[in-house]
């Protein structure tokens, strides 16, 4: 939830050129909900772009559904991500009746927000195929349905059976999608411009300032379009077993995409018998009523007796935070236990007012109601300081951050959630947050960073993110550090990212403190990254550096043992802004044991002064020259003000030759301000 501001005017870089049993009666409650749970088991022109024909379904039907991990090959990313329970399988891959639309790259496009780049739109009678490669109860559909034609959204239909039997009925809905406009955006998709004295890419200009006026098209800009839902099928389907979803011909829907099915067996739910349950203080485990009071009593009850709150299978209304200090909270799994509603979060106290400690949320899902993007509201599934903590086995869903944690705080781990769905990021470690983990934590479609740590005013210090996947945040960047001493980036896998963003992004900007000690970005992948940055109309590297309010060179970064594949732009950006040029530097940045398997243009772009050393790095299928090399764009006669080391073994390259040939070294000037885009070849093994 970094601030996204567009520039007034054009900045452009470059633009030069007790502990007891529960009582029986809690159990009976227990029984009974659990039985219960157990019983119940606008924009039609972005999908109808050019499209390769749609599969054959006689051809396709009896072949098994591929499974994928960001859409890759999972041989290309071993290792790589969080490691999760469930598998995904895309669309374009399954037995449709329908067609695929894509791949296209183009930011407020349906096959851009798709997770690789392409989808199957139904028409209502039309379905998509899967063949389930393991046994299975509980399935997650990511969809797109259109807008209202004056905002707000629609709901439609969806059905799904098993072997063309055990039908049930999806509810899709497009009411937490579509956004438009300028930021903060809006939810009308006939909205004027937000901020008409703002300089837009679309005409070239200021609109206010312009005459005539501009014409701008509506809806402008439209983004977020993509939502997903999850079914629990009630009981177990062996791999092999055919899982379709049918548009009814009635659907009131003019068309529903299905970008892909996540499937996984689920199993029974948790059941915590020493414990606080919250049902004994009065939760409503129907949702009719509020659950806050009673969830607040048994925290109060279960701090007395140090027990832990068990929250049992059923539907939780809370409609404000729960302030969480010194208290364990854990659910019957996040697909049994849901707490919902509006303004919905669990809340540490105030790091200003001592902060909380041990805390620790568990195998619960958190259901918001966050429609549009309001960056003063709280609303965020976890939120304030939670010290010596941990947040594990969470579904935060339809929220404005997943969690936003302000500090000074210090050791929380947050491991193995799935948030989805956010207006804005997915987590956010904001202000003095030090020695802290996120770990085998799966994100996608967040309305800005996926993951980040944000150093405003006070460093983060000693952090990790580990092994965690990011897919498709629609805004910014995949995981994004901004300042900090001593942090580590590691193993992560991080794909198709949408418009003003890349997958990893080192940025002096927001304020941030600067980087200092030691910052390693080390064995992650990037798929599909470096995206389109609308204000300076130019494409972004898969890995982006940027200097804005101060230089980057205090820090020893090391970017060592990466895998860039199929970058849109360039693999490798250094930048900084045009304003201040001449006054900012990149440096002590070196790239070793990295590989790049197909750029749209260069490996990198260097659009700053400064230097950066290359070891080991191989490349192929490289779209334009190797290096392209602007430095600050004052073009002096002794060469580019970036200077490019060379410490051996860096291979490979494309139709220019090698990418980092003896002729670019250590300085020439290569600069191309916006060089033609070669889609390049799918990735492959090494």
């Amino acid at each position: 939830m970094s601030p996204r501001r567009a520039v007034p005017g054009r900045a452009v870089p470059g633009r030069a050129v007790p502990r007891r049993a529960v009582p029986r009666r809690a159990a009976a409650a227990l029984a009974a909900v659990t039985a219960s749970t157990l019983a119940l088991g606008a924009l039609a022109a972005g999908a109808a772009e050019a499209r390769p024909a749609a599969p054959d379904p006689a051809k396709t039907a009896a072949a098994a559904t591929a499974v994928t991990r960001a859409a890759l090959d999972p041989a290309l990313v071993e290792g790589r991500g969080a490691r999760v329970d469930f598998v995904e399988q895309e669309a374009e891959n399954a037995a449709t009746s329908g067609t695929v639309i894509g791949p296209d790259s183009t930011a407020y496009s349906l096959p851009a927000e798709a997770s690789g780049r392409k989808a199957v739109q139904l028409l209502p009678g039309q379905y998509v195929e899967f063949t389930l490669p393991a046994d299975a109860d509980a399935l997650t559909v990511r969809y797109s349905l259109p807008d209202a034609p004056a905002g707000g959204g629609i709901t439609a239909p969806l059905d799904v059976t098993v072997n063309g039997k055990n039908r049930r009925s999806m509810t899709l809905t497009s009411q937490y999608s579509w956004l438009y406009n300028q930021y903060p955006f809006s939810n009308d998709p006939r909205a004027e411009l937000l901020h008409p004295d703002w300089w837009i890419t679309e005409c070239g200009c200021v609109p206010a300032a312009t005459t005539p006026a501009p014409v701008i098209s509506k809806p402008f800009r439209p983004t977020h379009m993509y939502d997903e839902q999850r079914l629990l099928l009630g009981r177990t389907h062996r791999a092999g077993d055919k899982v379709r979803l049918t548009v009814p011909a009635g659907s009131p829907a003019a068309w529903t995409v299905i970008d892909l099915l996540d499937s996984q067996r689920v199993g029974a739910p948790h059941i915590e018998a020493a414990a606080a349950n919250a049902l004994l203080f009065g939760a409503d485990p129907t949702g009719r009523r509020d659950s806050a009071d009673a969830i607040d009593r048994a925290i109060a009850f279960a701090k007395r007796h140090r027990l832990p709150v068990y929250l049992p299978p059923g539907t939780y209304q809370v409609n404000r935070h729960i302030i969480v200090d010194g208290v364990t909270i854990t659910g019957a799994g996040s697909w049994y236990t849901t707490v919902k509603g509006k303004g919905v979060g669990f809340y540490g106290k105030e790091a200003a007012a001592g902060g909380s400690r041990n805390v620790h949320l568990s195998r619960f899902a958190i259901e918001g109601d966050v429609r549009e993007r309001v960056d003063t509201d709280q609303v965020n599934g976890v939120g304030g300081a939670m010290s010596d903590s941990t947040v594990d086995s969470l579904y935060i869903h339809h929220t404005k951050v997943g969690l936003w944690f302000d500090g000074p705080m210090s050791n929380v781990k947050v491991t193995r959630n799935v948030i989805t769905d956010q207006i804005a990021d997915g987590l956010n470690f904001h202000t003095g947050v030090t020695d802290s983990l996120a770990r085998d934590n799966f994100v996608r479609n967040t309305g800005d960073d996926g993951l980040a740590m944000w150093a405003e005013k006070t460093a983060n210090a000693r952090n990790t993110f580990d092994h965690n996947t990011v897919q498709s945040p629609t805004l910014a960047n995949g995981i994004a550090i901004y300042g900090g001493t001593d942090t580590t980036v590691s193993a992560n896998l991080v794909a198709d990212p949408v418009r003003e963003g890349s997958a990893l992004h080192v940025g002096s900007r927001f304020g941030a403190e600067p980087f200092t000690g030691s910052l390693r970005i080390d064995g992650n992948t990037t798929a599909r990254a470096g995206t389109y940055e609308l204000n300076w109309n130019i494409g972004l590297g898969a890995i982006w550096f940027y200097a804005l309010d101060r230089s980057i060179d205090r820090a020893d970064v090391q970017v060592t043992s990466n895998s860039c594949l199929d970058s849109t732009y360039n693999a490798v950006m250094l930048v900084s802004d045009w304003p201040v040029k001449d006054k900012v530097r990149i440096e002590n940045v070196h790239f070793k044991d990295v590989r790049v398997d197909g750029t749209g243009t260069s490996v990198v772009s260097a659009r700053a002064a400064g230097s950066a050393s290359f070891e080991n790095v191989d490349a192929r299928g490289v779209g334009a020259v190797g290096v392209n090399n602007c430095g600050s764009f004052n073009f002096p006669a002794t060469g580019s003000e970036f200077t490019l080391v060379d410490r051996g073994g860096n291979d490979g390259g494309g139709t220019t030759g090698p990418w980092l040939a003896g002729w670019e070294l250590p300085n020439t000037i290569t600069c191309d301000d916006r060089p033609p885009v070669v889609a390049p070849p799918a990735p492959s093994p090494w």
